[in-house]
C-alpha cells in the first residue's frame, strides 16, 4: 500500500519493492527499517531519508554520498550496501541486515581483553585498508560506528562523511593523498573525541585521519576509557591538540610495548609521524599479535 511522504512508516507499509516489518532505529540521517525484499525474499535494513532532509541539499548529496562510498567497496569488514533509490517522495538506501552491538554498546561492559581489541582491530584495519585502497577516507571511525555481529564479525558503518581522496607529488618528490573537498576549508567534520588535530582545524585531511581515530578506538578497546575525555568539549579539544592520552601501562593494563607502540603512533599529533594509512597499521598489528602473550 502506498503513503505520503509526511506519513510515517509502519508495519506493512510498502517503500518500492521492500515491505517495512520493523523500526530499528534512527539517527540525524535517517531511519533505520528493518524490511523485506519482496524480488529476493531476503529481510534487509532500510535506511530511509526523512522528508524534511530531502528538500536540503547538503544532506541529501551525503546521503548519496555515503550510498557511492559504499557501493564502491565490496569487503567482508565494511557493511553492504544492495540498493538506492526513490519511491514514493522518498530517498532510500537498502543494506545488508545485521545482529548484534555497536562496539560502543561493547565498550558500556567495560574493556576489552588483548586478545580480542585485537582481533576487532585486524578487522577493523582490513576494512580501512580497502577503503584507502579505494581511494575513500573515512572521516568519522568511532565506536558508534563500528559493528560486531554475534558471531564477532565487525563491520564498519556510515561513510556519510567519506571523502574520495586525489594522488599528488609533494615537495620531495613522493606521492602523497589528499582529500578533494567539496566542503569549505575551515569546516570541522567528525565526531569530537575521534577526530584527528587537523581535522579539528579544519585542515584538509587524508588517511592519516582515520590512523588517529583508529588509534582512538583501540586505546578505549584497551583501555576501557576514552583516549580523550573532558568535562566539556573545549577539554575534550585542548585534550587532543595538546595531550597525550594515558600509556596502557600506567593504567595497569596488561597490553604488550609492541601494542602501546601502535596506539601511541596512531595518536600522534603531528600527521606525518602517525603510520602512512590502514596498510601500514595492519602490518603492524599483524606483528605485535604475535608478541602478545596470551591471556591469563
Amino acid at each position: 500500500m502506498g503513503y505520503t511522504p509526511s506519513m510515517p512508516l509502519t508495519s506493512g507499509s510498502r517503500l518500492g519493492p521492500y515491505e517495512i516489518l520493523a523500526p530499528l532505529g534512527a539517527g540525524g540521517m535517517g531511519e533505520v527499517y528493518r524490511a523485506r525484499d519482496s524480488r529476493l525474499e531476503r529481510d534487509v535494513a532500510l535506511k530511509v531519508l526523512p522528508p524534511g532532509l530531502a528538500s536540503e541539499p547538503d544532506a541529501l548529496a551525503r546521503f548519496e554520498r555515503e550510498a557511492k562510498a559504499v557501493a564502491a567497496l565490496s569487503h567482508p569488514n565494511i557493511l553492504a550496501i544492495y540498493d538506492f533509490g526513490q519511491a514514493d517522495g522518498r530517498h532510500y538506501a537498502v543494506m545488508e541486515l545485521l545482529e548484534g552491538r555497536t562496539l560502543r554498546d561493547l565498550l558500556g561492559d567495560g574493556s576489552l581483553s588483548p586478545d580480542k581489541s585485537i582481533e576487532y582491530a585486524r578487522q577493523i584495519v582490513e576494512g580501512l585498508a580497502a577503503a584507502h585502497g579505494k581511494g575513500i577516507v573515512h572521516r568519522d571511525l568511532k565506536p558508534e560506528n563500528l559493528f560486531v555481529t554475534r558471531d564477532g564479525h565487525v563491520k564498519i558503518l556510515d561513510f556519510g562523511l567519506a571523502k574520495r581522496t586525489t594522488v599528488s607529488s609533494s615537495s620531495d618528490g613522493t606521492r602523497a593523498d589528499t582529500v578533494t573537498s567539496d566542503t569549505m576549508q575551515g569546516t570541522v567534520l567528525g565526531t569530537l573525541g575521534y577526530m584527528s588535530p587537523e581535522q579539528l582545524h579544519g585542515q584538509p585531511v587524508d588517511r592519516r585521519a582515520d590512523v588517529f581515530a583508529f588509534g582512538a578506538v583501540f586505546h578505549e578497546m584497551l583501555a576501557g576509557q576514552r583516549a580523550f575525555a573532558g568535562t566539556s568539549d573545549a577539554a575534550v579539544m585542548v585534550a587532543i591538540l595538546k595531550q597525550d592520552p594515558p600509556t596502557l601501562s600506567s593504567l595497569g593494563r596488561d597490553a604488550s610495548p609492541a601494542l602501546e607502540a601502535i596506539v601511541q603512533r596512531c595518536l600522534s599529533k603531528d600527521p606525518a609521524a602517525r603510520f602512512a594509512g590502514a596498510h601500514e597499521v595492519l602490518v603492524a598489528l599483524k606483528a605485535a599479535a604475535s608478541s602478545q602473550p596470551p591471556n591469563k
